[in-house]
């Protein structure tokens, strides 16, 4: 491997690499290192990083009563780099190389609360079977405007023609033309890291745009939607606004999801396993249905992970609010897609963009995986409004986490240690949000109560 990243680096005359770890926000962790030095540490493991690393909550800082899984002398790891992900870095002034790394403890194992470890376990899982998933991620995301101070609202930007949009404007190409040379430079720099982008269109939002991924293996989507995340974040700058993936940015705007398509493959005959022979729905594809459907409201935090994410959770604004599922119904939770029978698929449309990707895919994955092992039985479909139905997924985080808590099923699969972490870091957030007071309670409580 030292090797053929060495042969890569000097025929593309790269000066330094920035050595990527997604925590488990999906931020984007590591180092920068000069190229001679990132290729000595191939060989003399000199990479390291703090085990905290996957410790380190959305404001910055740590949660407590964590010990037992990472201890308090906080000892490093190693980061080994995943020569797949090698990819040239654009934007940058020196030639720079991104390269995502997986890490490991001093006794060679692999870090098992590391995001991108816990999907690897779920595909590995799916192996095992002699079964491959398959997964398309659709990944929406706003511009807005420039916001120096946090106190004020998001608006969206002005485009080419000088005016910010006003209303809604869904698939409106002339709309995505305001935007034209923020698009373009997305898809050169997209094109120049080998990110499999297919096509853009404009959502239903003020400067709402969604990216859909050519479908492909879920561990090499997750690296892409992440490394996508950060260069839309840097287009943006280079023009003077903002990207942002938070699930609910703007009060009067829709949220911002990250739909994930799924279907899963017979490794040995390339078959999709949710037709039969005759082309109809199979056993496994009704008990894949299943699982998602009882086990994805459990465990909302892996794909609803914030306390802005269940803004984005509302009745008649394109984000569900149950796990009904029904044939091309996009009020369901779980849609159909209209596809013959080499493409039937699952539209998982539960996450938000907020979401870190590896762990929304593996959550998905994994609620589907037991309910085809546990042979379950799906509710019946639906064909009206499922915003009709009860909703059946929380309404906040703290109800999403104590929903968590108790989810015995699926963490046997990912583990007690990273459920433990996990939770610690969304209760050490939702705390810190919980000590804030708002505007909105200066403004009808300060003279009122």
């Amino acid at each position: 491997m030292a090797t053929d990243i060495a042969a890569w680096i000097k025929d593309r005359g790269i000066a330094e690499v920035e050595c990527i770890i997604p925590d488990m926000n999906g931020i984007q962790r590591g180092k920068v290192l000069p190229a001679n030095k990132f290729l000595a540490s191939l060989t003399n493991r000199s990479l390291r990083i703090p085990g905290s690393v996957f410790t380190v909550t959305v404001t910055g800082g740590y949660p407590e009563d964590i010990d037992h899984v990472v201890p308090a002398i906080d000892p490093d790891v190693v980061l080994v780099p995943d020569a797949s992900t090698l990819r040239e870095a654009p934007g940058f002034s020196t030639p720079t190389a991104y390269v995502i790394a997986d890490a490991f403890n001093s006794n060679g194992q692999p870090v098992a609360i590391a995001p991108r470890r816990i999907l690897k376990m779920v595909l590995e899982l799916y192996a095992k079977r002699g079964w491959r998933p398959v997964i398309a991620p659709e990944l929406e995301f706003y511009l807005v405007s420039k916001n120096l101070d946090a106190d004020f609202p998001l608006v969206p930007p002005a485009g080419r023609s000088g005016r910010s949009e006003s209303g809604s404007q869904p698939y409106g190409l002339e709309a995505l033309s305001e935007f034209e040379d923020i698009i373009e430079q997305t898809y050169d720099w997209c094109e120049k890291a080998a990110l499999n982008i297919d096509t853009m269109i404009h959502e239903s939002g003020a400067a709402q745009l969604e990216v859909n991924f050519v479908h492909g293996d879920p561990l090499a989507l997750a690296d892409e939607a992440m490394l996508f995340k950060r260069i839309v974040r840097q287009v943006a700058l280079q023009h003077g606004v903002y990207a942002t993936f938070m699930a609910k940015p703007m009060a009067d705007q829709p949220g911002s999801a990250m739909h994930i398509h799924q279907s899963v493959l017979d490794i040995e005959t390339g078959r999709n396993v949710f037709s039969t022979g005759n082309g109809r729905d199979s056993a496994l594809f009704r008990s894949y249905i299943a699982g998602l459907a009882r086990l994805l409201p459990q465990v909302c935090p892996l794909f609803a992970p914030n306390v802005n994410s269940f803004r984005r959770m509302r009745p008649d604004t394109d984000a569900p609010i149950n796990v009904q599922w029904g044939s091309d119904n996009r009020s369901c939770g779980l849609r159909i897609p209209i596809a013959d029978s080499k493409n039937r698929r699952i539209e998982n449309r539960l996450p938000g963009a907020d979401a870190n990707p590896y762990l929304a895919i593996a959550a998905s994955l994994v609620c589907g995986y037991i309910g085809m092992v546990e042979r379950m039985q799906p509710p019946k479909p639906i064909t009206g409004n499922a915003y009709n139905r009860a909703r059946t997924l929380p309404r906040t985080l703290e109800g999403a986490l104590d929903r968590f808590s108790h989810c015995k099923a699926v963490r046997e699969y990912l583990g007690s240690d990273f459920f433990d972490v996990f939770y610690a870091i969304k209760d050490a957030e939702l705390y810190a949000y919980q000590s804030v007071i708002s505007s909105w309670e200066r403004e009808h409580l300060l003279l009122k109560v």
